[in-house]
């Protein structure tokens, strides 16, 4: 519940700054993709000014998303190296176990023949 309602003091005044931005910055801005002809560019686009802040925004995310990802590598290597060993010791302490209870009743029929 405490962790709702802190996400939704972060959420909601964060939300309320992005929307003053979009409001602010709706004045249309031209991106121009073609440094030699900046005059009459083969390659350009016209969004509102937010977009672009929104969309690099966006990007900023998604790369450090993606650097956070690379960066954990090595412990996602080494959970993965674990779950194997514990796996296979798991499955000679099975084997082991099935050992010693086919061992046990062996001894008893045994104990119980003996009589």
């Amino acid at each position: 519940m405490l962790k709702r309602i802190l996400s939704l003091l972060i959420a909601f005044p964060l939300g309320a700054v992005l929307v003053a931005i979009a409001v602010s910055n709706r004045q249309p801005v031209a991106l121009i993709l073609d440094p030699f002809r900046p005059e009459n560019p083969a390659l350009s686009v016209e969004l509102p000014f937010y977009a672009y802040l929104l969309g690099a925004l966006l990007l900023g995310v998604i790369i450090g998303g993606l650097a956070a990802w690379m960066g954990q590598r090595r412990w996602r290597q080494t959970a993965r190296t674990q779950g194997r060993r514990a796996a296979r010791w798991q499955a000679e302490a099975d084997r082991l176990e099935r050992e010693r209870e086919a061992n046990a009743s062996t001894a008893s029929d045994l104990a119980i023949a003996s009589r």
